[in-house]
């Protein structure tokens, strides 16, 4: 994913830029980069932050940096932000999003005399990178966002950092929050609406889809006005949003307990206990002990002095061993007893099937298991929610391969449709193979429902394959 702030102000704004940018930690596990704008010029500075938190890394910029406008962010992906000379100026940029046309784009560029991109370790192009230079394609800054809008394939949220001001441009389908808070004498941009509180700012104004603003110390302006069609990723409320962060006037928290309440509402289990898996999980199972009246407990712990980042490391076999020895158990809570647990999703099945491995090792005598959300059962074409190099890694896909044999002509609607023989078949065997006491996922009618907003606003394709 990847998360930004940005700030235009009379006085120094390296602190609240430092602040406001680690608060988007959650979202991404690579990189993080500060870069500003003042008297000397333009600052930048990019850490690896794999190994070490933002706040570790970025502690001597913080207290060495001056400027009175600037952008940082926290990359899952590539390192950013960049500062370009263009005949538009000199800019820094850091982006928010996904492009699946790249090959395609720079064909483009290069016919119009672009000579070169840098290759990243891995062999791909920095995505930011060519975001700016589909822009200096246009003659003049407005013009060539809105043309990076329209060309990606994907979507792309951007920041720009220009000795007049900050540009603020959300994707062309809101798919991203792009959020503006105030105080006396300053302005910020941010992804997770929370990350400016504590700084002293107020809510200003939510960027609307394809919107695009000038920021400075002053005034925010609109350049141009959003469009009518939204789709912003229904996700950010399921999982990737901070609890305190709201998207469209709704409350992640809120909406979680929403929708742990509707889960309760549709089961038909008398467990012991409900508890989540943490930290996504908690909130869901909150809202179903509440609907249902089932004490809720919290028979692990998530031990986060040292690891916490739920996302680190990248590599996926280290990802799972973290993700079991983040989790400490409380025996006297699990021993003997039957329980609905509860977490954001299962994409591949890994990590849930070895925690509920590891509470029957600490004595539970049955483990239920309830997702907040509807089967996974296409990859993220948005978002880079997941980087798995297919969608056959998805556990859902696995099975519906099994099941279908040498079959290729299934439609996947039937496994999306909550109703249908195939749907029931799937989630059964999914649970039988994870080893689940039950399993009973989450309808896409009532998480949509939970969030409260139209369902013609929201992206489900990872659901059901509709854009």
């Amino acid at each position: 994913m990847g998360g930004f702030f940005a700030v235009a102000s009379k006085k120094d704004c390296v602190f609240d830029l430092f602040f406001g940018t680690d608060y988007h930690s959650h979202l991404g596990t690579r990189r993080g980069g500060l870069a500003v704008y003042g008297e000397n010029g333009f600052d930048r500075a990019i850490h690896n932050i794999e190994n070490s938190p933002f706040r570790t890394k970025f502690e001597k910029e913080a207290n060495e940096m001056k400027g009175y406008m600037g952008i940082g962010c926290i990359s899952d992906y590539e390192p950013q932000p960049l500062i370009v000379r263009s005949h538009h100026g000199t800019y820094a940029i850091t982006t928010v999003g996904k492009i699946n046309n790249v090959d395609a784009i720079v064909n483009t560029i290069f016919k119009s005399g672009h000579t070169h991109f840098l290759e990243m370790s891995g062999g791909d192009i920095n995505a930011t990178e060519l975001v700016a230079a589909i822009i200096n394609q246009k003659e003049n800054l407005v013009e060539g966002i809105q043309y990076a809008q329209d060309l990606i394939q994907g979507s792309m949220t951007m920041l720009l950092l220009t000795p007049k001001g900050i540009y603020a441009a959300r994707d062309k389908f809101g798919r991203t929050p792009v959020v503006i808070g105030e105080k006396e004498g300053a302005f910020c941009a941010a992804f997770e609406s929370f990350s400016y509180l504590n700084l002293g700012y107020t809510d200003y104004k939510e960027l609307g889809p394809g919107e695009i603003v000038v920021m400075t110390p002053e005034a925010v302006t609109t350049l141009a006005k959003p469009g009518e069609q939204m789709k912003i990723c229904t996700f950010l409320w399921v999982y990737y949003g901070y609890p305190s962060s709201s998207y469209e006037g709704v409350a992640v928290e809120e909406m979680r307990y929403h929708c742990g309440a509707l889960l309760a509402k549709r089961d038909h289990i008398k467990p012991d206990i409900v508890a989540g898996v943490p930290d996504s999980g908690t909130p869901h199972a909150i809202g179903y002990a509440n609907e249902s009246g089932i004490p809720f407990s919290r028979p692990f712990i998530k031990y986060t002095p040292t690891w916490p980042r739920s996302f680190m490391p990248t590599i996926q076999s280290k990802r799972n061993l973290i993700a079991k020895m983040k989790l400490i158990p409380v025996h006297q809570l699990i021993k003997d007893k039957s329980m609905i647990l509860i977490d954001d999703s299962i994409v591949r099945g890994t990590q849930l099937r070895e925690t509920t491995e590891f509470l029957y090792q600490s004595g539970a005598r049955e483990v239920h298991i309830r997702p907040a959300c509807p089967p996974l059962l296409y990859g993220c074409k948005y978002l880079n929610f997941s980087r798995s190099t297919s969608e056959m890694e998805l556990i859902t896909r696995k099975v519906i391969k099994e099941m279908e044999g040498a079959n290729t002509n299934y439609s996947l609607e039937e496994y999306a449709n909550p109703e249908s023989a195939k749907y029931h078949d799937m989630v059964e065997t999914i649970g039988k193979k994870l080893n689940f006491s039950s399993l009973r996922y989450h309808r896409l009618d009532d998480m949509i429902q939970s969030v409260g907003i139209a369902p013609c606003k929201l992206c489900t394709y990872c659901w059901n394959g509709k854009e």
